[in-house]
């Protein structure tokens, strides 16, 4: 029963009283709270107060706090008394989801007695500092650690993880007074790290024997890698060109299975060499590019990828053309063919971004005629989010979208629509003033 529904019939029940106070997940949001869209942070406060109060703390082993869409009210004064309320022996899972304020929120790591660190399995923190003293004791059970613009250094980061020894997997989001991060050998259990948007970090080491998960994303720059355990690794999330990608991958992570490169600014071509993607299943390459780009990626040497990957399955393609030039399909009718080469195991292929370069559709036609087990292709000739998906109310094609999509959409009848086979189902999505208009042939 949500937790909103058990409150109120603890108001009709005694004994449902009883059970309410033993209530094992407590889940504090604007909507749980019922609180109105414009409504102020004090009726939150109050509510929140009087929860707990009634609360035995017993049985209790969820306890989430978030503060996204609350406004005009710093709750810092009160999140004392709330954690100590929540922190109780037997507590497996705490957020704190809070927003930036004047005030810093300092994580009261006292409150974490024996009992909390013998139960604690999951604990995610947002927009507060941490600092965990020489005092801190092992967190025996602690699998996962999220912290999001926290405030906490290297030496107070380090003490926590050697008291962490039963974690699984780690993520730092915004951390920006972290300058190093050397993950020790004694995380054996680590097997995922998630690090986006710390711009100060410089150095990172890892030495943990079963980290199999890397995702990496938004750096200052100047990021170096020391004794990063590689050869475990099976999923990879990097900024960083195709080319780099494609020449130093598969050497010193010959095992991952899937791979997402977010490149920006493309401009190098992926080169054709003799290396491979033994294991690789899963591809997503987004390439990206501002107004200042003066020359033009070629798509078509995405095919350096394919032949590298004999497992892959999955194949997708995210293209963001702005200010590229085109050498367009319409000018240029005449293409390119490479040697066959048949892949036995792909079976989705998604580009996103379709236009009418013509390099798109010699990646597409050489997918068409090589990958013998092609179940579905989809090609979206528009990038970004569609009317109705998340927030997104009007997907605003330009113009100039407008007119390029005219011509991707004539390419793709001319020269792709043909050489697709009965078993495969091609899927066109088409971008228009308010809604996408979905053909499926």
């Amino acid at each position: 029963m949500p937790m909103r529904d058990a409150g109120r019939a603890a108001c009709l029940s005694r004994a449902f009283l009883r059970s309410w106070r033993r209530h094992p997940n407590l889940i504090f949001n604007k909507d749980t709270i019922g609180m109105k869209k414009n409504s102020y942070g004090e009726n939150f406060h109050h509510k929140i107060s009087r929860i707990l109060r009634n609360h035995s703390g017993i049985s209790l082993k969820t306890f989430k706090l978030d503060y996204s869409g609350m406004c005009g009210f710093d709750g810092t004064s009160y999140l004392d008394s709330w954690l100590q309320a929540a922190l109780n022996p037997g507590i497996e899972e705490v957020t704190l989801w809070l927003f930036h304020t004047r005030r810093i929120y300092e994580f009261p790591c006292s409150l974490l007695s024996d009992g909390v660190r013998n139960s604690l399995r999951y604990l995610k923190l947002r927009c507060c500092a941490l600092r965990p003293t020489v005092e801190l004791a092992p967190m025996r059970s602690l699998t996962s650690l999220h912290l999001s613009f926290v405030s906490i250094k290297w030496n107070g980061l380090k003490r926590l993880l050697s008291n962490s020894l039963a974690l699984e997997e780690l993520e730092l989001v915004c951390c920006d007074k972290i300058v190093c991060l050397k993950i020790p050998s004694a995380l054996q259990r680590l097997n995922s790290l998630n690090i986006f948007g710390c711009s100060a970090l410089k150095v990172l080491e890892s030495k943990a024997p079963n980290l199999s998960s890397l995702s990496l994303s938004d750096f200052g720059g100047g990021l170096v890698f020391s004794l990063v355990k590689t050869l475990q690794m099976k999923k990879l999330i990097t900024e960083s060109t195709v080319y780099d990608a494609r020449t130093r991958l598969p050497s010193i992570m010959p095992n991952l299975e899937t791979l997402v490169i977010n490149s920006c600014q493309q401009v190098v071509d992926a080169p054709m060499l003799p290396t491979k993607f033994l294991c690789l299943k899963h591809l997503t390459v987004r390439l990206s590019s501002g107004t200042t780009i003066t020359q033009a990626f070629d798509y078509f040497s995405l095919v350096s990828f394919l032949d590298a990957s004999p497992s892959l399955e999955t194949f997708i393609l995210n293209v963001s053309g702005k200010g590229m030039i085109h050498e367009s399909i319409s000018a240029h009718p005449q293409l390119r063919h490479t040697p066959e080469h048949h892949h036995g195991h792909l079976r989705s292929v998604k580009i996103c971004g379709f236009s009418s370069e013509k390099s798109l559709f010699e990646l597409t036609r050489y997918i068409l005629e090589n990958a013998v087990s092609l179940k579905f292709l989809t090609l979206d000739t528009f990038y970004g989010d569609r009317c109705g998906q998340g927030k997104c109310t009007s997907c605003l094609p330009t113009p100039d979208v407008f007119m390029d999509v005219s011509k991707a959409i004539s390419g793709i009848k001319t020269y792709i629509e043909n050489k697709v086979p009965s078993t495969v189902k091609l899927t066109v999505l088409e971008p228009c003033s308010r809604c996408h208009v979905r053909r499926v042939i």
